[in-house]
């Protein structure tokens, strides 16, 4: 059986062909050249056929972002926070930020410098509100670590914030992983089905979902590395030919395994420029979440704050 190793919901739906999938209806549509694609799982049939959590999961792709183009990051980020705010749930209370992620691993590192550039407002709410700019809503955020790291599962740790701050929503970043090399760096996914950390880099901690925080999660995602066994795949996949059986696939599947298993595990590739790309993705996906937070802020009045 062909393996499909991505984070992206389009990427699993596009490897079913082009036909209808039962349980899952698919959209995309040009915004000023950003390419959004639209993935709805309506029930548990879907869910299973793609291996994915019943919800919506909205992909946005631009070329430019990639070639390190200012003017494609920001458009990026204008209609990642259209779409964020039109999944958030209304509500005055404050909502919490989580840069998912390892801070000391350049590919892992997309959460907590997310969270650097968040303009986060919740404190200034209680220590100072006579001098609150009111155009700005309550605004939390936290970069928790990893396990390795701070010996407490993230779960554990989002958890007791939650039951701290009461959010009316968390919104989670991480790392993801692409199954088509192009996407790397270059396309962001947004899904209000919460997120299980570490899934991008093939470390799965437990899930970060509504059932295990009592709040609904929105999650972020840059793909920032490919499995290994992907490239590999493929290669031995064009080797085949396109008249490749049924047992040859499985063989190559085998084989597949068999190179790149062992002591070491499951490697993961990333792109020699990934501290480049992590730093403009990171900013990227700030500018999203500042805008749909605050939305009475100018775009101009958000560039400044974050700078």
């Amino acid at each position: 059986m062909r393996q499909i190793r991505t984070d992206l919901a389009m990427e699993s739906a596009g490897a079913h062909g082009a036909g209808e999938l039962p349980g899952v209806s698919v959209s995309g549509w040009d915004a000023g050249g950003v390419q959004i694609t639209e993935v709805l799982i309506e029930n548990e049939e879907g869910a299973k056929l793609l291996g994915k959590p019943v919800g919506h999961y909205i992909t946005l792709e631009c070329d430019g972002v990639r070639q390190r183009d200012p003017d494609a990051r920001t458009a990026v980020g204008v209609l990642l926070g259209e779409e964020l705010a039109r999944l958030l749930p209304e509500g005055k209370g404050p909502v919490l930020v989580v840069g998912l992620g390892n801070r000391m691993v350049t590919p892992d590192a997309l959460g907590p410098l997310t969270v650097d550039g968040t303009l986060v407002t919740r404190h200034l709410y209680s220590e100072l509100p006579h001098l609150t700019d009111r155009r700005m809503s309550p605004v939390c955020a936290m970069a928790p670590g990893v396990l390795g790291v701070t010996g407490i599962e993230t779960k554990e740790m989002v958890r007791s914030m939650v039951d701290a701050v009461h959010p009316r929503a968390v919104i989670a970043v991480d790392s993801l992983a692409a199954r088509s090399v192009s996407r790397v760096g270059s396309a962001v996914q947004l899904t209000d089905t919460g997120i299980q950390p570490g899934s991008g880099v093939g470390n799965h901690r437990s899930a970060l979902t509504k059932d295990s925080l009592g709040v609904p999660v929105l999650a972020l995602g840059v793909p920032m590395v490919i499995y290994a066994a992907t490239i590999a795949r493929d290669a031995f996949e064009q080797l085949a030919g396109e008249d490749e059986t049924m047992e040859q696939d499985q063989a190559l599947d085998q084989l597949t395994d068999e190179l790149l298993a062992g002591s070491m595990g499951e490697m993961i590739v990333t792109p020699r420029e990934v501290d480049a790309l992590v730093e403009d993705a990171a900013n990227m996906l700030a500018a999203g979440i500042n805008r749909a937070l605050h939305p009475g802020l100018s775009d101009q009045d958000i560039l400044t704050m974050m700078n």
